[in-house]
């Protein structure tokens, strides 16, 4: 019934950009909390960002000051730009969801993941 879809990892050297999209569709009523996961090889799954309906947004510190995460509420759509990628980010992104859906009940939704890798 919802669907998450992803877009923009790929390869860039390190001190590069990349700006990840996720766009939910689906029977949305509404959508609360979105963010961004990742998970480095040999590594266990991180927060990386959140951002809530009303814009409040929180970062591992890890990413604080070169990653930006924002929503367009209008099109259901979550981005993370990504400056002055380093080697460690690299990882699986998934952009994940909090949302209503037009039954009435709440699911957190999972995207399918895109790979960013960063080269040294």
């Amino acid at each position: 019934q919802v669907q998450l879809v992803e877009s923009g990892g790929g390869l860039v050297q390190a001190g590069g950009s990349l700006r990840l999209s996720c766009a939910a569709s689906g029977s949305i009523f509404s959508i609360n909390a979105m963010g961004w996961y990742r998970r480095a090889p040999g590594k266990q799954r991180e927060l990386v960002a959140v951002i809530t309906n009303g814009g409040g947004t929180n970062y591992a510190d890890s990413v604080k000051g070169r990653f930006t995460i924002s929503r367009d509420n209008a099109k259901n759509t979550v981005y993370l730009q990504m400056n002055s990628l380093k080697p460690e980010d690299t990882a699986v992104y998934y952009c994940t969801a909090d949302i209503k859906v037009v039954a009435g009940y709440n699911s957190f939704y999972w995207a399918q993941g895109t790979q960013v890798t960063v080269s040294s």
